[in-house]
């Protein structure tokens, strides 16, 4: 590995270290104090709800719930990650607001949503289509070891589970492939597209 490519693999984990770790401290705080931050989930169609969008991706319903995004936020984040850190909050920003929306949208009454599912199917999203919209085989396949791994999650953009938000998931995904356009490297005007590479 390159100088380079250690800066940002480094720079990488780090970032994505301090925002589990933060999922993490938020959790212990809401344990604490019984339950308090799960006012931030999203409750659907409130006006007032729509502030929320940002930090129900942060907050979680106990600690069994955290753990099962743990790992798949560590792995599929410092995937995305490792081209750039401001390029990833970017994309995982897009997530967080199309997810959100989304659920804010199209959840059932009374529901409140919270949870950072969305951005890893976000990111799975992201990983799988970015290598063919970047032109960069490396990514290609990278996106394909994602797909191999991480494929079967896509079950839970299904309504198939009482009480998992479907919603969530699905416009997590969708915001996912959204961004990967919106941060791909497009020629100006009268450029050919770049080749393979």
């Amino acid at each position: 590995m390159t100088g380079e490519g250690s800066f940002q693999a480094k720079a990488a984990g780090q970032l994505i270290l301090l925002w589990v770790g933060l999922l993490w401290v938020l959790e212990a705080v809401d344990q604490l104090t019984g339950n308090s931050l799960d006012s931030f989930g999203i409750q659907p169609r409130r006006t007032s709800e729509l502030v929320d969008i940002v930090p129900a991706s942060f907050m979680h319903f106990g600690f069994e719930h955290l753990m099962a995004n743990t790992l798949p936020l560590l792995v599929l984040g410092f995937m995305a990650a490792l081209r750039g850190t401001g390029r990833f909050l970017l994309v995982a920003l897009t997530i967080i607001i199309v997810s959100g929306l989304g659920v804010w949208v199209t959840a059932p009454e009374q529901s409140n949503t919270a949870g950072a599912s969305g951005v890893v199917f976000g990111l799975f999203g992201y990983l799988v289509v970015r290598g063919f919209v970047d032109r960069r085989i490396t990514d290609v396949a990278l996106g394909a070891v994602v797909a191999v791994l991480y494929g079967s999650i896509l079950w839970g953009v299904l309504p198939t589970t009482a009480g998992v938000s479907w919603q969530g998931h699905l416009f997590g995904l969708i915001g996912g492939v959204l961004a990967a356009f919106m941060t791909s490297s497009r020629p100006t005007a009268g450029v050919e597209r770049p080749a393979w590479r």
